[in-house]
């Protein structure tokens, strides 16, 4: 069968995630964003074996499921040749039906059996790829948690009155706008890590969980930029774009734009 060339590459999926983690290193050392995209890493290289295994055939649960299928055959053929019929033997309409009745409810039974051990590897493989695709949920959610407090108005430098119990401003206009790209650029990798669980098991129930994560990502994300669009619109009126925060060379005249490019 010929491989489907659009199909998601884990290997890059996994370089990728290791080009932010050194870009995320150098700009926030030992931050728990860093650790996070590490995580994320692990579970991308998983992701390609696990891929793999759910689209490999299991041979053990196939051979076990054709023995059980004999054995029920067999059971229902011997039935048949153990009884015994003799000429004077006879039924009238009301045993006839009632033989009918029991002998359609022995079939669909029986029936019921063998699809339940037909589709056994089907379900057992959608168990272990659901798991993992609750795994991808979760860290969406951990992405999320790292940006909650990530507020542009405490790194905007207006007359911000925190509390004892506010989070402490440590980052400028420039380091929270990467930091929130950052984020942003995580999520979008877990959702395409998720994807990559449907390279060989397209599983109507695993599609829609996949779903489920790159919506959940996608919605998490546009809460990102919007933050993201607020810091950069505070600055376009100001004279000083956001990059003069970090002592760089002198900048351009005009204030950067919200569709401005991800920036190392």
């Amino acid at each position: 069968m010929q491989k489907n060339r659009f199909q998601l590459q884990p290997k890059l999926i996994e370089q990728t995630l290791g080009q932010l983690h050194e870009r995320i290193e150098e700009r926030f050392p030992g931050s728990g964003l860093g650790r996070v995209c590490a995580s994320l890493r692990e579970i991308s290289a998983d992701a390609e074996r696990r891929s793999n295994w759910l689209g490999r055939p299991l041979y053990w649960l196939r051979i076990l499921t054709l023995l059980m299928i004999a054995v029920i055959v067999a059971a229902l053929v011997g039935q048949f040749t153990l009884m015994q019929w003799t000429e004077n033997d006879s039924l009238d309409w009301t045993e006839l039906i009632q033989v009918m009745e029991a002998a359609i409810n022995e079939l669909f039974l029986i029936m019921a059996a063998i699809f339940f051990m037909v589709t056994l590897e089907n379900r057992y493989k959608r168990r272990k790829g659901l798991k993992a695709i609750h795994e991808l949920r979760s860290i969406a959610h951990v992405i999320d948690m790292h940006q909650l407090t990530k507020d542009p108005e405490r790194s905007q430098g207006k007359a911000y009155q925190s509390t004892k119990s506010s989070p402490v401003v440590k980052l400028d206009a420039f380091l929270l706008g990467r930091y929130l790209d950052y984020c942003s650029e995580l999520l979008a990798l877990t959702g395409k890590i998720a994807a990559v669980y449907l390279n060989h098991f397209d599983d109507p129930v695993m599609v829609s969980s996949v779903n489920e994560v790159e919506t959940l990502t996608t919605d998490l994300s546009r809460k990102i930029w919007q933050k993201i669009m607020i810091l950069h619109s505070s600055h376009q009126g100001s004279s000083l774009p956001i990059e003069s925060a970090t002592n760089a060379p002198t900048p351009p005249a005009v204030a950067p734009s919200p569709a401005t490019p991800h920036q190392a």
